[in-house]
């Protein structure tokens, strides 16, 4: 399960990040590209074994949000979203170049005021 070692690197990245609000972080938002090999229950699983392990990050609401694969044709200079794996454009191109869906990033983070 890679899920696990992926949480544990978000929490230190907040931890890093807002040291002095860390304990006022209500939610974070994850992005995950469907070609990043991420699945969404899996991470919140992981982030539930983590709160088990370290209560003190109950007050944090893990949010994970896919974005769909978008690729770009070079051809009609146009981004099309892949459906089914399909990376052919409507103009009937191949593409092999992704713009959106192999990221995994932080995207908004909330704290209590």
């Amino acid at each position: 399960m890679h899920e696990v070692p992926i949480v544990r690197d978000i929490v230190n990245t907040l931890q890093e990040q807002h040291p002095d609000k860390f304990d006022r972080i209500t939610k974070v938002q994850v992005q995950a590209g469907l070609l990043c090999n991420v699945q969404p229950i899996l991470i919140q699983n992981a982030f539930e074994a983590l709160i088990r392990d370290e209560p003190q990050l109950a007050h944090i609401d893990l949010e994970v949000v896919l974005l769909p694969i978008i690729a770009y044709c070079e051809s009609c200079e146009q981004q099309f979203e892949v459906i089914r794996h399909k990376f052919v454009c409507g103009c009937g191109t191949p593409s092999r170049k992704i713009v959106q869906g192999e990221e995994l990033r932080i995207s908004k983070v909330e704290f209590l005021t």
